[in-house]
């Protein structure tokens, strides 16, 4: 059997909104079914009920987006009822694993024509009440905010497994001795650089607003940030010594990306000129309090099994879940320029909706390629519970 080429044909996100803000009012559902819409509607040649499958990462899965997402974007989308769908969870991973399991179907011949994607709404993820043990208890009970984190979690993980993400960020700021300053440089750095590529209307071409909500642009971005400004924000995890603060850190927000994904035929059936080929894909495992350093043997392996070295990198998109875990990253990839790591700002300001981020890089990967004419890319993210997941492309 013979492996098939991949491409991405066309990536599309929304603005990335803010917990509390413009788009949560929006179901999950809803944002997941308007990206999907956008990206068939981008390809008029292409008959929607050629897409074999519809692959979608949700990290939260407990409120609107309960019942297979993926499948309901679908149906709300207006898709015929002969495309399914299939909603898969790598946490903050989901998205770019979405991406990986459709390419997986397309090189194995298992689909010709896919959609990937994420979607995440966290200012409207529910409180979840766990059943009693037994009937008719007369006490109170807890809710569990579903939000982000560790909830209910099981008494045999170790303590030092299930800090809270907060606590893993300080603990790699902590391994390489990465300073407040450090980290609060990098996130006036994001800010910037997010600011300056939406001026330049370098989103133009992949952002597609929600109808009827006054968001354009990502929410988070702020313009007129400053050293001093951050500086005066206090840890938000480690009250006395900490470093990680509000501001080093990516928010909590709301949106949804989807990439289309076509073999030969596929490709030959849209009529366009691909915006970039995938290459190869790894997954890995660390300690889970050191999640956030979880990309940093995965895109070693992903690069290995492409054949390609940090050199060879015209663009890099890894997400930064904090400033820290990125510059402790960073700090174990010597080899690597960082003047091509996130050029277009990163999710310190754009923002991090959990299942929507990895679909969002392996688009705005695909982009930046398709503005260069050529090269290689690479997507990376740090996933809870210890993981790192990255993906390779290339033009």
């Amino acid at each position: 059997m013979s492996i098939r080429d991949v491409y991405i044909v066309d990536a599309v996100r929304t603005p990335i909104g803010k917990f509390g803000g413009a788009l949560a009012g929006v179901r999950p559902d809803d944002l997941a079914a308007h990206v999907v819409r956008a990206l068939v509607d981008r390809s008029p040649a292409l008959d929607p009920a050629r897409v074999d499958d519809v692959y979608f990462g949700d990290a939260n899965g407990a409120g609107e987006d309960n019942r297979d997402v993926a499948r309901m974007a679908v149906l709300l989308a207006g898709l015929p009822v002969t495309v399914p769908g299939v909603t898969v969870n790598r946490l903050c991973g989901s998205g770019l694993e979405a991406v990986i399991q459709a390419a997986r179907a397309i090189a194995l011949g298992d689909a010709s024509v896919a959609i990937a994607g994420g979607v995440e709404s966290m200012s409207r993820a529910p409180w979840v009440l766990q059943k009693p043990e037994r009937a008719f208890p007369a006490g109170h009970q807890q809710l569990h905010s579903t939000t982000l984190g560790w909830r209910m979690t099981n008494p045999k993980m170790p303590a030092e497994w299930t800090v809270s993400l907060g606590e893993g960020a300080e603990l790699v700021a902590d391994k390489h001795g990465i300073t407040r300053e450090q980290q609060d440089a990098f996130a006036l750095a994001s800010h910037r650089k997010a600011a300056e590529a939406w001026a330049k209307g370098l989103y133009d071409d992949e952002v597609v607003p929600y109808p009827g909500v006054d968001l354009t642009r990502d929410e988070c971005i702020r313009d007129s940030t400053s050293m001093e400004a951050l500086a005066k924000l206090k840890p938000a995890f480690r009250p006395e010594g900490g470093t990680v603060t509000p501001g080093n850190s990516s928010p909590l927000n709301d949106g949804a990306a989807a990439l289309l994904l076509v073999d030969e035929d596929g490709l030959r059936e849209t009529g366009r000129e691909p915006l970039a080929r995938i290459r190869t894909s790894a997954v890995t495992g660390i300690e889970p309090q050191l999640f956030g350093l979880g990309p940093v043997a995965a895109v070693r392996r992903a690069l290995e099994k492409a054949g390609r070295s940090f050199a060879d990198l015209t663009t890099f998109e890894l997400n930064e879940a904090f400033a820290a875990q990125s510059l402790g990253c960073l700090a174990e990839w010597p080899e690597l320029d960082p003047d091509i790591v996130n050029p277009r700002g990163g999710a310190v300001a754009i923002g991090h909706p959990l299942g929507a981020s990895g679909a969002r890089l392996a688009g705005s990967v695909a982009h930046q390629l398709a503005a260069a004419g050529s090269g290689t890319g690479l997507a990376a993210l740090c996933i809870g519970v210890g993981q790192g997941l990255a993906l390779v492309l290339e033009r």
